[in-house]
């Protein structure tokens, strides 16, 4: 089955093919809503998508959930990152005295058919001061719960293993058999 990852992070694509080999990828500028629940902003990612391409296509949502917060930034962290980066972050959560996070993924497959399925993967963690040179967006100051480095201090095939992206596309992976 041809499936198609649409993103326009080399990065992200780069990770998901080590979990499935032949996987395609698209670059497309998609309209991103916004909104809590991750799944409505896949679905209208999908439905941006089809106005192009055709096929079964993937497509994923990255959140990063403060305990602190309630829940807060979640799928709003691309617009934390741009307004206040991970010193900000890093702040937030000092502020609060709480550094617990959970990291989601969620891969959406749309297929050929319509129907959509979903597939998620989390990792619990912690906020930390910016440590590291690896990764990209919030890397530095994510530090999963039982290691002592964060994502951007791992190499790219420590971070591999654990991250929720490779759990969400090993679900993907799996579903697909």
């Amino acid at each position: 089955m041809k499936i198609t990852f649409v993103t326009g992070s080399q990065n992200k694509y780069d990770e998901a093919k080590q979990i499935i080999s032949d996987l395609e990828r698209q670059d497309l500028d998609l309209v991103e809503v916004q909104g809590i629940d991750p799944k409505p902003i896949i679905a209208h990612k999908f439905e941006e998508a089809k106005k192009v391409l055709q096929g079964n296509l993937v497509v994923e949502d990255i959140s990063l959930y403060f305990e602190s917060l309630g829940g807060l930034p979640g799928p709003l962290i691309k617009w934390f990152m741009k307004t206040i980066g991970n010193d900000g972050l890093v702040k937030i959560t000092e502020s609060f005295d709480n550094p617990k996070a959970t990291a989601k993924c969620i891969v959406g497959l749309s297929k050929e058919d319509g129907t959509l399925e979903y597939f998620e993967g989390s990792i619990d963690g912690y906020i930390v001061k910016p440590r590291g040179e690896n990764g990209f967006g919030w890397d530095p100051i994510f530090q999963p719960a039982g290691w002592d480095k964060t994502f951007a201090e791992m190499t790219q095939e420590e971070k591999n293993e654990i991250s929720m992206r490779r759990i969400a596309f090993q679900k993907l992976k799996d579903y697909l058999k």
